[in-house]
């Protein structure tokens, strides 16, 4: 039998760049209260929202990743031909075949790339980079593209205020590479299957329904040790990270996490209160733009941590680029 030789991973990954698009529309609480009962304190109180962004009609889940991610692969001074594998973090395609991924890889010039979709819900971020970060490491890809990309608006009841308020439109992405050292840490992630008509879509025709109540419970209570163990498993304690970006969910949820989590010198992402959210796109979009506004230094880390519908959950420590 003929031998044949592996190509040999890196021993592990990094983030080279990010990339981030929103929607020109910006939607205020104002801007609700016109068509529903709710008010500028009512929404700013429950989920810490002051504005959000919704796509056009004209722009879809593919067109918003195709922007992130042509943002992040001109950041990683890499070229279209560099990159030799996609994955697309969403829950919201317009329609499920084909998927998203291989389009975004065609508009950005990337030649026969491997190229998949995740839906693994808010948490399809985390979910992803893993992916990649693997897939780097054991040889299967040299560069790898990630985005989420989400338009939730096609899928919310603009009459449900429990919803509506709630959730956005938008795209984040990043660009993963070997390294010599890790610096995209172990992900630690799980589900908790038995709480998943907590989150749900009924069928094509139907729209988004949350139990904000009982998420809020789970998220609140559940989360930090996951996040603790993130940490544990990437060698970093939570005194040490420079960033703390948790899933866009509800500005309540993420300053609970944060407060148990102990994280006192990180720089905590609060982008839901201008973006909304974004499901599987919010963390990349938030740190995006962090790095844009110089938030948080490169080479410092980074706690990610991604939950949402499933109940699916990821966790991971990465090293700002």
């Amino acid at each position: 039998m003929t031998s044949f030789q592996l190509r040999t991973g890196a021993p592990g990954a990094r983030i080279l760049a990010f990339g981030h698009y929103q929607p020109s529309n910006v939607v205020t609480n104002d801007d609700l209260a016109k068509t529903m009962d709710t008010n500028d304190e009512w929404i700013q109180s429950r989920v810490g929202i002051k504005q959000r962004r919704i796509a056009g009609p004209e722009e879809s889940v593919v067109d918003m990743a195709v922007q992130a991610g042509g943002k992040a692969l001109a950041s990683s001074g890499l070229s279209p031909e560099d990159i030799d594998l996609v994955i697309v973090a969403t829950c919201t395609q317009e329609a499920q075949i084909p998927n998203a991924s291989a389009r975004v890889a065609d508009r950005l010039g990337i030649t026969a790339p491997g190229a998949y979709d995740v839906n693994a819900a808010c948490a399809g971020f985390c979910y992803a980079l893993s992916n990649a970060s693997d897939a780097v490491r054991a040889g299967s890809a040299r560069n790898v593209l990630v985005v989420g990309s989400e338009k939730l608006s096609q899928w919310v009841d603009w009459t449900d205020r429990s919803t509506s308020i709630i959730f956005a439109d938008g795209a984040g992405a990043a660009v993963v590479t070997g390294a010599e050292e890790a610096a995209v840490g172990p992900v630690v992630w799980g589900s908790a299957g038995d709480m998943a008509d907590r989150i749900y879509i009924k069928d094509r025709a139907g729209f988004l329904f949350q139990e904000g109540q009982a998420v809020f419970r789970w998220a609140t209570t559940a989360l930090h040790p996951i996040a603790r163990e993130a940490c544990e498993r990437a060698g970093v304690d939570p005194s040490e990270l420079a960033a703390f970006i948790p899933h866009q969910a509800n500005l309540r949820i993420i300053e609970a996490i944060a407060r148990k989590l102990k994280a006192e010198n990180a720089v905590v992402a609060d982008d839901i209160v201008n973006a909304g959210n974004t499901s599987a796109a919010s963390i990349p979009l938030a740190l995006s733009r962090m790095i844009e506004r110089g938030d948080v230094p490169s080479g410092a880390p980074a706690l990610l941590i991604g939950f949402g519908a499933g109940m699916t959950y990821a966790a991971q420590v990465v090293r700002i680029p």
